[in-house]
């Protein structure tokens, strides 16, 4: 395997997910370029909801704790009924199940700031605002682009390939002519970014009243988000509604000047999937590949996972360590849960926003009878109706051994002790950047046939430790011993088993040694299974 010649990788757009997407590759040691037609970053009333396997993603980069800086960490969402009475607060299954807040509100300008400063400091980066994307041609090895900047010249540039992250009219899903399919929904939103605010609530608050079905979301430094649904003849979508509006809206919450309204917008929302994410050395990111309503929160949140899953793979095919096909393992692995969540935001909606009286009343009853029973009450208040991330195809190996039920799901983030000095530590900071192979309690000669079967392929290989014993590292391997009582939790259904985990953290196989030769022959058309360790 060579990696292609060492072109940059061109991201097209510097919203977050663009940014993400350059982090993540600048930080496993691959150039970018990243354009923006743009003179700089948004200062739109975008997202505002980070979850915490975006967080988790920018930990990969080394940005977690930038990030947390300018976050609210939250305590998930309250739902209200058609009277604003509290039905319930959702909260997620496990606080810090994956090393992070469940729900963190932001301002978007704020985040990307915070992205774009880290990868200015970065090496092998190259951000150009002010430049677009004209052209851009599949060749020998790599793909040509076609750049102009805002006053008008023209630039070609060679790339590996090219990443569109350029939104909904995203310029490089119409230039290589792929649709979208889905729904446009004509309802007008009207939302608000405000400051001076008195709310002081760590949750999202989604009040399903018929008549203004209605969110509130607090942030920091009595910053506060208002969404109001609009009625015929209050507002058409693509435009800045007058501050007299703002105002009723706003007032029975709070008193409001002009000052205070920072940013404003009319809008009108899609349920859409791109019919193909990849074209040739072109990929499709965040909106760019899929757009839904904003109820579940999920817009960026998705796009973020894009980035997670793409980073890794255009990484390990730069670096000559894996073959192109692995690049094409990205739709099948990410284009189910987006469509999903697409799905169950548009159903989500429906049910907490809709000005339907009688569908509202329905709604009340159905929950209220749904908290008395423990299970259901658990279902709602766990979030447990969020479509779940699973790898069903791609970078996965079922061998037909035992309890699979990690394989394609994400692995939590316990805290874990590392010797020698056994101080806890979040496990993805010892899992490193690349795949891992964890051992769960296994035995020297399991790891011995393990290894002959793997070959010398590039793998940070670590005994985990279960139940209070402490961790030994042995034959160059990391140990690793339960810290919180969560590593036992998340791997004691594959004691004396191997759990090979990709970078992104999602589960590629569970097997015995026994069944470890299976496992490189099923991955052996992706991997280089004989480069260094």
């Amino acid at each position: 395997m060579t990696a292609p010649a060492n072109a940059p990788v061109l991201i097209v757009g510097a919203g977050p997910v663009g940014l993400a997407a350059a982090n993540l590759l600048a930080a496993r040691g691959v150039p970018v370029v990243l354009v923006e037609r743009n003179s700089a970053t948004s200062d739109e009333a975008k997202a505002i909801s980070l979850d915490d396997e975006s967080l988790r993603t920018l930990q990969a980069a080394g940005l977690d704790e930038a990030v947390l800086e300018i976050v609210v960490p939250g305590t998930g969402t309250r739902y209200y009924d058609r009277r604003d009475r509290p039905l319930f607060q959702a909260r997620g299954p496990e606080p810090y199940r994956l090393g992070h807040p469940f729900k963190n509100q932001f301002a978007q300008p704020e985040l990307e700031r915070v992205l774009l400063q880290n990868l200015k400091d970065r090496d092998g980066v190259d951000v150009r605002f002010g430049t677009r994307l004209v052209e851009a041609e599949d060749g020998p090895g790599g793909a040509t682009a076609v750049l102009e900047t805002a006053c008008g010249t023209r630039t070609e540039l060679g790339a590996s390939w090219v990443l569109g992250c350029d939104g909904g009219r995203s310029t490089v899903r119409e230039l290589k002519g792929i649709g979208m399919t889905g729904t446009s929904h004509r309802e007008v939103w009207l939302v608000a970014d405000t400051t001076g605010d008195p709310h002081d609530e760590r949750y999202g608050m989604h009040l399903g009243r018929p008549d203004r079905p209605t969110v509130i979301v607090p942030g920091r430094d009595g910053r506060c988000r208002y969404e109001f649904r609009l009625r015929p003849g209050e507002g058409e979508g693509s435009t800045r509604p007058d501050f007299a509006t703002i105002e009723r809206l706003v007032s029975p919450y709070r008193t409001i000047t002009p000052e205070q309204v920072e940013r404003a917008t009319n809008y009108t929302f899609n349920a859409v999937v791109a019919d193909r994410w990849r074209d040739g050395r072109c990929f499709l990111l965040g909106d760019a590949a899929h757009m839904m309503p904003p109820f579940a929160g999920q817009g960026l949140n998705s796009g973020v996972r894009d980035a997670a899953n793409l980073a890794w793979k255009l990484a390990e095919v730069w670096h000559g360590r894996a073959d192109e096909r692995l690049l094409d393992t990205y739709e099948p692995e990410r284009r189910p849960h987006a469509e999903a969540t697409v799905a169950f935001s548009e159903r989500l909606g429906r049910v907490v926003m809709t000005v339907d009286p009688m569908r509202g009343r329905l709604r009340d009853t159905a929950v209220r009878a749904l908290l008395l029973v423990p299970w259901s009450r658990r279902y709602l208040t766990e979030m447990r109706f969020r479509p779940r991330a699973v790898h069903a195809e791609g970078v996965v190996v079922r061998t037909g051994h035992g309890d699979e039920r990690l394989v394609g799901t994400q692995l939590p983030q316990p805290r874990v002790l590392v010797p020698p000095g056994l101080r806890p530590r979040r496990l993805d900071d010892v899992l490193g950047d690349g795949p891992a192979l964890l051992g769960v309690d296994v035995t020297p000669a399991a790891w011995e046939r393990a290894g002959d079967a793997l070959g010398s392929w590039r793998l940070r290989r670590i005994d985990v430790v279960l139940g209070d014993r402490l961790p030994r590292p042995r034959d160059g391997r990391q140990a690793v011993a339960d810290a919180d009582g969560r590593l036992e939790s998340a791997l004691g259904a594959a004691r004396g088993r191997f759990v090979l985990v990709k970078p992104d953290r999602y589960v590629a196989a569970v097997f015995p040694s026994a069944r470890a030769a299976r496992v490189r022959d099923a991955l052996a058309g992706y991997f280089d299974m004989e480069g260094t360790t």
